[in-house]
């Protein structure tokens, strides 16, 4: 099985393919996304992994059930620091994951399955973390907002985190949560996501959902 690549441009501009290893993810890490999902504020930040075979660049609106979309701001691992920013869509399936809660169970089953990550170019970091922001577009209509002042948890702290229990190596990435505006995807909508350093577009990617 051939590991799923995504791409990354450097400070040169010259692009290339990274298979990461894995993904790791931050749950729960925007208030009111939090309070639109009825969940409570966790006393402990929440991670989960997606494996590599769960990256894709096809954006689908079924696997058993429908999907909902969760606009993420990442990051790329290198040289035991985030070195690329991107931004990506974490696929969840709302309904196993609300009937693995309730029951206490891991969410894997609902949130790290075949095609449920995808991603933009990666770019390198240049700038100050505090002045990333990412929006998501649906057919035209602005559907979520979310930026580092935002977060919980912010990007150094993700790091420190997760380096305390788990190898971070080159080529990884880091989904940081995501903002409050989640919901289903429409199969044949179009799903356009952003990336800015204060104002200017530092990364973007669009889909059609199928």
């Amino acid at each position: 099985m051939n590991l799923q690549q995504v791409s990354c441009i450097d400070g040169q501009g010259i692009s290339s393919l990274v298979a990461p290893s894995k993904v790791v993810c931050v749950g729960r890490n925007y208030v009111e996304h939090i309070s639109e999902l009825n969940n409570e504020v966790p006393q402990q930040m929440v991670l989960f992994v997606k494996p590599n075979s769960a990256i894709s660049s096809q954006l689908n609106s079924f696997h058993h059930e429908p999907l909902h979309y969760e606009a993420e701001l990442c990051f790329m691992v290198k040289q035991g620091k985030f070195h690329g920013v991107g931004v990506g869509l974490d696929l969840t399936k709302r309904q196993l994951q609300s009937e693995l809660k309730a029951k206490g169970l891991p969410w894997e089953r609902a949130k790290s399955f075949d095609g449920s990550a995808l991603f933009s170019e990666f770019v390198e970091i240049k700038g100050d973390l505090s002045e990333l922001s990412f929006s998501l577009h649906i057919n035209g209509q602005k559907r979520q907002f979310g930026n580092v002042d935002l977060m919980i948890n912010k990007p150094d702290d993700i790091y420190r985190e997760i380096s305390e229990f788990m190898t971070l190596i080159d080529g990884d990435i880091v989904m940081t949560g995501t903002p409050k505006g989640v919901g289903v995807v429409e199969s044949d909508h179009e799903f356009t996501l952003c990336l800015f350093e204060q104002d200017q577009v530092m990364t973007h990617v669009r889909w059609n959902a199928c």
